[in-house]
């Protein structure tokens, strides 16, 4: 292993190099999660869609937990013993989130991670459990949320062990209207105006910060911990992995796409969202709809009968490779992936432009 230039993130008593974000349906497995582990960094399991993307069969809310708990189990056998840490993200919009958590803490993973929502209840459900182990962390996008966040767990006992910050750069499901979207401006540059923000509201605490969100580059990465993060979270730049959990073709629309064809998309769940555009896709956009078969109600916004498609389906689609009515979710530098590498390399080059200052803005 490469000596790692880059300040640890400190969390409690762990430390880790970086975190690998939660990438749904199925992206960001045991196979990538164990990968990233073993290099010293968290690994995320992406809890969503697990059930489906592995072919389980039977009832949602028994097959998405047994799912979670074999993922579990697979990514712990791969991982080598004191390397890095292993954590679970858990969209607080899934309708069975609760069961979800209850799952990931009776495993007493290493970490918890929820976003899509605000998880006042994730305190109440750790001391439950009885577990008082795991690292608990909502991500949010305002210093306002991360206040109310921070004084609803005060009063419930427990603060966050650290809060991810998602800048509007993130790919999927994006906590942001659709105009603070359409602001170039704010896109570009609204993630270092947050990192500052949040620090603020909540300095009484003294709570690690994680950024999120557009960070690509070793630079990038020295850019905000000289804004006062602990530390910060990657996910595009992994995608591109031999390990990544999602099929070849699934990584090919990363390294065929290019910055002009990355595009905010309105989700069925009624959240803005940020893919690579393609056929299925401008389909929706001019009305097509594909019909739907919900024998689950997965998320908690989602009305089947008013939607045009299906994101899970779609979602579970992509993540195979098939793209004929699915789509490929990412961040606003997908484009910049191009080549398949592996999980060590991606380390060892972002060390590296930490160490030149290369970054992604």
């Amino acid at each position: 292993m490469i000596a790692w230039s880059i300040p640890l993130l400190e969390i409690g008593n762990k430390r880790v190099k970086l975190f690998q974000g939660g990438m749904g349906v199925g992206i960001s497995g045991a196979g990538l999660a164990s990968a990233v582990a073993n290099e010293g960094g968290m690994g995320v399991i992406a809890s969503v869609g697990l059930n489906e993307s592995k072919k389980y069969s039977g009832r949602y809310e028994e097959t998405s937990c047994k799912a979670l708990k074999d993922e579990i189990k697979s990514a712990r056998s791969k991982i080598i013993p004191g390397q890095g840490l292993l954590g679970v993200n858990i969209m607080h919009a899934l309708t069975n989130y609760s069961d979800l958590v209850r799952t990931a803490l009776e495993a007493e993973i290493n970490a918890i991670i929820v976003g899509a929502g605000i998880p006042r209840d994730l305190p109440a459900y750790a001391k439950e459990i009885g577990n008082t182990n795991t690292l608990l962390i909502p991500i949010v996008s305002s210093g306002r949320l991360a206040k109310m966040m921070c004084n609803s767990w005060s009063r419930q006992g427990r603060l966050p062990d650290a809060i991810v910050v998602e800048g509007p750069q993130a790919g999927g499901h994006l906590g942001y209207s659709y105009e603070q979207l359409a602001d170039q401006d704010f896109v570009a540059h609204g993630l270092e105006r947050i990192i500052p923000e949040v620090i603020e509201a909540i300095r009484e605490y003294k709570i690690p910060i994680i950024a999120a969100g557009g960070i690509f580059y070793g630079g990038d990465i020295r850019k905000f911990l000289d804004l006062g993060a602990a530390g910060v979270q990657i996910a595009t730049r992994f995608v591109t992995t031999h390990e990544c959990d999602a099929d070849i073709k699934f990584k090919q629309a990363y390294l065929t796409s290019e910055e002009g064809n990355i595009v905010i998309i309105n989700s069925p769940v009624g959240m803005p969202g940020r893919a690579i555009n393609n056929e299925f896709l401008e389909q929706v956009k001019a009305g097509k709809r594909v019909p739907i078969n919900c024998p689950y109600h997965c998320l908690k916004t989602c009305i089947p009968n008013e939607s045009l498609y299906c994101i899970a389906r779609a979602l579970v689609d992509a993540k195979a490779g098939s793209f004929e009515n699915g789509f490929v979710f990412c961040g606003s530098n997908a484009w910049r992936c191009r080549e398949i590498t592996s999980v060590k390399k991606v380390f060892e080059d972002i060390n590296k432009e930490y160490l030149e200052g290369k970054v992604s803005n």
